[in-house]
Formats: C-alpha cells, sequence, structure tokens
C-alpha cells in the first residue's frame, strides 16, 4: 500500500515505535492547535503574535498554524542570528516568512551577545553558558517587540524538549505559550508534512543553534525517534524500565539516559521554589 507524505515522515528508518497519528488525528490536532492560538491572543486583548524563526522544524510549523490561526498580519516574525549559527538554516529561516508572507525582521545578536561576554570574561569560555546567552537574548528580543506591538510571544517547544528539559531556562521557554508542546518530534515532523511544509525543512537536521556544528542528537546523547518512543513508554505511559527495554529492543542505558534527563530537568518544568509559609 502506498503512502502519503505525512504517513511517510520518520526521524529514522526504523524507530523503536510509530508514534505517528492517523489522518483524522492529524486534522483534529491542526484545529486543535489553530483554535488554541487564536484564543490565547483573543483573551489575551492582544493585536497578534511574535515568533522566533529559526529555520528549524518546530518554528517552521508553529509559523504555519500560525498564519492559519491570525492570517498574515497577525504574526511578526524574528529571525535572530549569530556567528555560531548555521547561514543556510537562517536562509530558511527567511525562506518561511517569505512562503507565508508575514513581516518579519532579521536582527544580528552576535554584538549583543559580545556586550554580555565582555561584562563577564570568564564565562564566554564555558560553551554552555554561552551558548545559553544567545538564547535568552533571543528571548529578550521576542518580548520587546511583543511588548511594543502588544502581542504575544508564541513558543516553539514540543514534548520531546519539554520533558528531557532540552531548552534553555528563560530562554526558548520564555514565551506566552506552546501550540505544538504537546507534540512529539516524530509528530511535529508529520503535522509539519501535513500542512505543507516543504520536505527539505520537515527533514531538517536538529539544532540548538548554541554553537557551532551544534545537534540535538549529539546534546541528547540519543536520535528523537529513540527519545520519543522512551518517553512514551516509560515516562508517560508508565511501562517499568525492564518492559520498556523489551518492548522498544532499546539498551538500558537508552532509557536510563531518558530519564537521568527527565529527573535532572524537573526544575525547569516547574515555577522557581519558595519555602514554605
Amino acid at each position: 500500500m502506498s503512502q502519503t507524505p505525512e504517513q511517510s515522515v520518520l526521524l529514522s528508518e526504523d524507530p523503536p515505535i510509530d508514534l505517528r497519528l492517523s489522518e483524522a488525528e492529524l486534522e483534529a490536532a491542526r484545529e486543535r492547535i489553530v483554535s488554541f492560538i487564536a484564543e490565547i491572543v483573543d483573551d489575551a486583548g492582544a493585536e497578534g503574535a511574535v515568533l522566533g524563526l529559526s529555520g528549524g522544524i518546530d518554528s517552521t510549523l508553529t509559523a504555519h498554524l500560525a498564519v492559519e490561526a491570525l492570517g498574515e498580519d497577525g504574526l511578526h516574525g524574528i529571525t535572530m542570528p549569530s556567528e555560531v549559527n548555521d547561514p543556510d538554516v537562517m536562509s530558511d529561516a527567511e525562506r518561511v516568512a517569505h512562503d507565508l508572507g508575514i513581516e518579519y525582521d532579521v536582527v544580528e545578536i552576535q554584538p549583543i551577545a559580545e556586550s554580555f561576554f565582555a561584562a563577564f570574561p570568564e564565562a564566554a569560555e564555558d560553551r554552555t553558558a554561552a551558548g545559553n546567552v544567545y538564547v535568552r537574548t533571543r528571548a529578550v528580543l521576542n518580548y520587546l517587540v511583543a511588548n511594543a506591538e502588544d502581542r504575544v510571544v508564541l513558543g516553539t517547544g514540543n514534548r520531546a524538549e519539554a520533558m528531557t528539559g532540552y531548552f534553555t531556562k528563560y530562554g526558548d521557554q520564555a514565551v506566552d505559550c506552546n501550540p505544538i508542546g504537546n507534540l512529539y518530534k516524530q509528530q511535529v515532523r508529520q503535522l509539519a508534512a501535513h500542512v505543507g511544509v516543504p520536505r527539505d525543512l520537515v527533514m531538517q537536521e536538529p539544532t540548538a543553534g548554541m554553537w557551532e556544528g551544534q545537534t540535538d542528537a549529539e546534546e541528547l546523547g540519543l536520535d528523537y525517534d529513540t527519545v520519543d518512543a522512551i518517553l512514551a513508554v516509560h515516562v508517560d505511559g508508565g511501562l517499568s524500565r525492564a518492559a520498556t527495554v523489551r518492548e522498544l529492543d532499546l539498551p538500558e542505558e537508552a532509557v536510563d539516559r531518558v530519564v537521568e534527563l527527565y529527573e535532572r530537568s524537573a526544575h525547569k518544568r516547574s515555577m522557581p521554589p519558595a519555602p514554605e509559609r
């Protein structure tokens, strides 16, 4: 039986588990997210939304759904390249804005980041600390535009990132909402194909753009199909560790790695703690 483009979208050829949605589920997800974006903006009494465009599939899908919800005038895109970003990927971000017909700005953030590095040079030598400066600078600029134009800031986080803590605290998750936040990465790609995102963008190598050559898979230690599967079956699904290893035919170390990421990042999914009264 032949497959439609959205049915054939996978991150790897042989994933541990197939989390793809049916045609009816895809359309339901699309409608639910579009309505969610429209309601968030309406409830805030805002004029529209701001979205940081990275060229990656998460921001690209969010942009497509936001335009469906708000119209072209309802979304303001911001592309914020630095010297560590791949120029081709940042070019993809502008391509998305052009294809959707939305207003967008390109803001070079390297000079802003350099001012932070100059203020505390010791930290600039730490790759993670320096990378987080880029991410948090983008968040500040998103809110600068949103405040000036009476808009809300849309996030681009998906479920795999949220559950593993693969985001910068007060950076890429400093947002007003996460429209695709309940979708595993596999489902993000599938829904993107469903709404008409070009395949080369759908299959873009995921990267947080924190330093040159960075990839999500290298940092996580696992590809997203494997992360999705362990989250869905073990963390979200409640299957025991041993049963998860058998069910997914994965090494114990892979399951332990995802559990470690989930437990270690719990603070990122909570409000900052305060002492009991």
